[in-house]
């Protein structure tokens, strides 16, 4: 490990994750996500923008004799992923591809996969404060790709049975939907996430599919603190025993 780098404990799932000190660092994003896209055994999955790959991770320890693929497009981010996978004995179940979302149609035959996922950047090219920090910015806004390809990207990867999660920013939500039905992935499960209860949702959940018509079901909404400013119930049973520690 470099000095530029930390390791950091996921316990729930008996992960060390190599992160950058000053870039781009996990937050509670992935985790959501992951809990709420429930990996089933044996299913295999793709991660579109796997970071430092933490998604393929926890999805990997969560279903067993599941194969997984984490796609990054940044060359160092993709290196540090697979040296993760090596480091938590999962390099066997679990590939990083080094490529852009835009290339991913040629790395795989369509219908691929039981599962999407993807946590893409949420802010337009040439919106929002610029991070100091190296790295942190092309995880936050859209470069090459945009929300439409990686709407597109998941379309082609994902089996008719399969299943496509994301989680997103609200601001976006009604483009997102607009370009959902634009591709004909009907959205079947709706969750909002906020700070608290009297918090405006900071993020949402939602599963696709394709090639069927679903009425969306809109779940209850998941608070990360309660009113001491303590972690909820349910967040600590997603979290584990890692608390506060994650994405500070």
């Amino acid at each position: 490990m470099r000095n530029d780098e930390t390791l950091d404990e996921l316990r729930k799932f008996g992960l060390k994750i190599i992160q950058p000190r000053d870039g781009y660092r996990f937050s509670l994003d992935p985790l959501l996500l992951c809990d709420f896209a429930a990996i089933k055994p044996g299913e295999n999955a793709v991660d579109l923008g796997a970071g430092c790959g933490i998604i393929p991770l926890i999805l990997a320890r969560t279903a067993e004799g599941s194969s997984l693929v984490g796609v990054e497009g940044q060359a160092e981010m993709a290196e540090l992923a697979e040296r993760n996978m090596a480091l938590n004995g999962l390099s066997e179940r679990i590939e990083i591809r080094h490529a852009d979302i835009l290339e991913v149609k040629k790395l795989f035959p369509p219908s691929s996969f039981d599962l999407v996922v993807a946590n893409p950047p949420y802010r337009k090219r040439g919106s929002g404060r610029i991070s100091p920090k190296p790295g942190r910015d092309l995880a936050r806004h859209e470069s090459t790709a945009t929300l439409p390809d990686f709407l597109a990207a998941a379309k082609n990867l994902v089996k008719l049975s399969g299943r496509i999660c994301f989680i997103y920013h609200p601001s976006r939500l009604v483009e997102f939907l607009r370009e959902a039905e634009a591709l004909k992935l009907s959205p079947v499960r709706l969750r909002l996430v906020h700070g608290n209860s009297t918090a405006e949702g900071r993020m949402f959940l939602v599963e696709l599919v394709k090639g069927r018509k679903s009425d969306l079901a809109v779940l209850p909404p998941l608070f990360v603190y309660d009113e001491n400013g303590e972690y909820t119930l349910e967040m600590t049973m997603i979290l584990g025993e890692n608390g506060r520690s994650v994405g500070q």
